[in-house]
């Protein structure tokens, strides 16, 4: 055990969590990609399993590294993170790979693997948010100046990232809307932001829905049209993960045993978790919700422990991010959200996914193991964080 605590250091529950996610995620997904082995190679369900325990391996091992790299660093890198994925973004607008009329991915060239650049945005501008908030706290002209500087930036990586992918624009806006509650962005920017949010989203609608019925918008008003109609065609996906679900019942049919793996489209990955209910129950799957609610709580604990702003505002930023997925992946699943596309962290099969939610778990961990140092930088320009000024956190 000393041994462990040597290499794995950091939350000790977090680690646990990390594992048990990854366990189950190797189990259901050997069991979901069975289908899609038949498909594609002959039945080898090994291909698949294998794949994915590499794919999981590489977000491990970025979590073991990334918690040996003091947070403190990603201060300074700030900028140039959300530079880089700004450029990234561009590139995929121009040169991008295209699945489901989604515009998503860039293929790495020599390897031939597809890199989803929204979410190295996504941690790339949690980064940048939390260090300009934390730069910002000494009075309300800072904060002032912080709101416009983070509503430019989200709105130029928002831009970039909505018209292919508006469920990850959301997580993006959700976050970044949160953090500057938490950081103390005066209440009537706030209502403007969400004023002026809505106004520009409902006339990106309007110019967008005239392109044509091949758009990411008609795939976004079919989604919402289906789910207000649960009786409707285009519903298909949710039906059968209902069905998933409910047969799974309280104790589930046994591992490997599902069958809307075969009718189910992406049970490994947009719709894992209906899997996991139905071969597992009902009570597994209020376990793996459960496990998403102990990280918030734990890095909660660990914010609170926090003696400077940066690594309080980025620890929460982090977490956020990965619950919302999580929440909106299961919400799915169960019939109270329309279809995202959205993995389950830590779970679902997929590359990119796994690899920002392991570097962000990653970062946590260094900070619930190192409170207490700074930079020159930050001891010029980053205010003390006291908890009991910031009401929302002790809530």
């Amino acid at each position: 055990m000393n041994d462990l605590q040597k290499y794995f250091k950091g939350d000790r529950v977090i680690w646990v969590v990390i594992i048990l996610l990854s366990v189950m995620s190797l189990l259901v997904v050997y069991s979901a990609t069975a289908s899609l082995a038949y498909k594609y190679h002959g039945g080898n369900t090994i291909y698949y399993f294998i794949r994915h325990t590499l794919f999981l391996g590489i977000g491990l091992l970025a979590t073991f590294l990334v918690h040996k790299v003091p947070y403190r660093a990603y201060f300074g890198l700030a900028t140039s993170l959300i530079i880089i994925a700004v450029v990234l973004l561009l590139i995929t607008w121009v040169f991008g790979a295209t699945k489901n009329s989604a515009t998503r991915w860039i293929t790495i060239p020599g390897l031939g693997m597809d890199f989803q650049t929204s979410d190295f945005a996504k941690f790339a501008l949690i980064v940048f948010v939390a260090k300009t908030l934390a730069m910002n706290q000494k009075n309300k002209f800072d904060l002032q100046k912080a709101y416009f500087i983070i509503i430019g930036v989200v709105g130029v990586v928002g831009v970039l990232v909505f018209p292919a992918d508006l469920s990850t624009g959301l997580i993006i806006f959700g976050t970044t809307f949160v953090l500057m509650i938490v950081g103390r962005i005066d209440k009537k920017y706030l209502l403007m932001t969400v004023g002026v949010g809505f106004v520009i989203f409902i006339l990106f609608l309007g110019v967008a829905s005239m392109a044509g019925s091949d758009t990411r918008v008609a795939t976004w008003k079919n989604r919402i049209v289906s789910f207000a109609d649960p009786d409707s065609e285009a519903n298909f996906q949710a039906k059968q993960s209902k069905i998933a679900i409910a047969t799974g019942s309280v104790l589930g049919k046994g591992a490997g045993k599902s069958t809307q793996i075969t009718v189910l489209p992406h049970p490994y990955s947009d719709f894992v978790y209906s899997i996991i209910v139905e071969e597992y129950g009902a009570f597994f799957g209020i376990g793996i919700l459960l496990l998403y609610l102990i990280l918030l709580f734990r890095v909660g604990q660990i914010v609170k422990k926090q003696q400077r702003t940066f690594p309080a505002f980025l620890a929460i930023g982090l977490i956020l991010t990965i619950i919302f997925q999580a929440l909106m992946n299961m919400g799915v699943a169960v019939g109270i959200l329309p279809v995202t596309g959205q993995t389950l962290p830590l779970v679902s099969m997929g590359g990119t996914s796994n690899l920002f939610v392991g570097i962000s778990l990653g970062v946590i961990l260094n900070i619930s193991k190192n409170r207490s140092k700074q930079t020159k930088e930050e001891k010029a320009t980053e205010q003390k964080f006291v908890v009991k000024d910031y009401p929302f956190i002790m809530g």
